[in-house]
């Protein structure tokens, strides 16, 4: 019976051990770089996430894409409601918006929970919106992180870059493209193969969550003016 026990222990390990390997793989420093490299792809969702070694950093670059089925209102007023990042955003666990500059503009503040053993990151971040116009037609989000802008905040450690642009491109009437490039410093004392995981496994985590919120009717049969202005 313990003999049994032992091999049904060791067959159930093996995917366990299998997908140890391919992390391990992942973070190896042989990695090419300066080159995309595919990490995810879930042809179901249809998301494809990737992720660079950039030249002279220990620190990856990450890029996803996702289709959305959903038209573009409806995807803004999802990323518009920065309140709500808790419930799709990857390892959030606070996030409010903090001034709204103007309607093409933002500020927004956010708690990360860090791997264990790591103190708990805050960010601040700005959101700019480029609209979409009749000559270009695609919403561009850029998010910079403004350390400064508020005070630190014991106990956590603020984030030295939380850097990324988004785009969402229509496509027809009830799906958009949306497509997404940039990085994180967490900043403090942060090892790199911890930064470089979450580099990897926190865009797809995003598009999961919101596939999940574009299916909300708090978006879906929403009437209210967007609180932004993504088209012109």
């Amino acid at each position: 019976m313990l003999k049994k026990l032992c091999l049904s222990l060791m067959i159930a390990s093996v995917p366990t051990v299998a997908l140890a390997e391919r992390d391990l793989d992942d973070f190896r420093a042989e990695a090419a770089r300066n080159e995309w490299r595919l990490s995810k792809n879930n042809k179901l969702h249809q998301i494809k996430v990737y992720v660079k070694n950039e030249e002279g950093q220990n620190i990856r670059s990450f890029r996803v894409e996702a289709m959305l089925n959903a038209p573009l209102e409806v995807v803004a007023r999802v990323q518009s409601d920065v309140d709500n990042y808790v419930r799709w955003y990857f390892a959030t666990l606070e996030a409010k918006l903090l001034k709204k500059v103007s309607d093409k503009e933002f500020i927004f503040y956010m708690v990360h929970d860090a791997p264990i053993g790591m103190p708990d990151r805050d960010v601040v971040l700005k959101a700019t919106i480029e609209p979409m116009t009749a000559k270009k037609p695609f919403v561009v989000i850029k998010m910079v992180s403004i350390p400064d802008y508020i005070p630190s905040r014991a106990p956590f450690v603020r984030m030295t870059a939380e850097n990324y642009v988004i785009k969402f491109t229509p496509q027809g009437k009830d799906k958009t493209l949306l497509e997404s490039e940039g990085f994180i410093d967490p900043g403090g004392v942060s090892p790199s193969w911890a930064i470089n995981y979450i580099q990897g496994k926190g865009p797809y985590t995003n598009m999961m969550g919101m596939q999940r919120m574009i299916n909300l009717p708090l978006y879906r049969d929403a009437k209210t003016p967007l609180p932004f202005t993504f088209s012109e």
